[in-house]
């Protein structure tokens, strides 16, 4: 069925050769750049979360496995749950000061934000 998702070909002029086989552009994913060229942000954020807090790191330039990783770290260092997608990583609670320096020693320029 996954050869067969029309949604993904809309626009799509077709061809009268019966040979002719679409393919689809994939996305390419940028390579994770070193800590030092890299300019985080750590922030506090409670928008649509119920009123709970959670720290932000967003800038992160790289592929979803090493922000995944990154992410992990985090999570285990200031030992409370969290995600990372959408190129931000997210802490449960205020770990702002915490997030930061833990960035700080691993190489990254971090700037903190609110």
């Amino acid at each position: 069925m996954a050869d067969n998702d029309w949604k993904k070909r809309l626009g799509v002029v077709y061809s009268t050769d019966p040979d002719f086989r679409y393919e689809e552009e994939k996305p390419v994913e940028e390579e994770t750049l070193p800590p030092a060229s890299q300019r985080l942000s750590v922030s506090l954020d409670k928008r649509n979360r119920g009123g709970k807090q959670v720290t932000l790191v967003s800038g992160f330039r790289g592929t979803r496995d090493d922000l995944a990783e990154l992410g992990r770290k985090l999570k285990i260092k200031c030992g409370v749950g969290g995600s990372a997608k959408d190129g931000e990583i997210t802490i449960q609670g205020d770990f702002r000061d915490k997030v930061t320096a833990i960035l700080s020693q691993m190489g990254y320029k971090v700037r903190r934000i609110n």
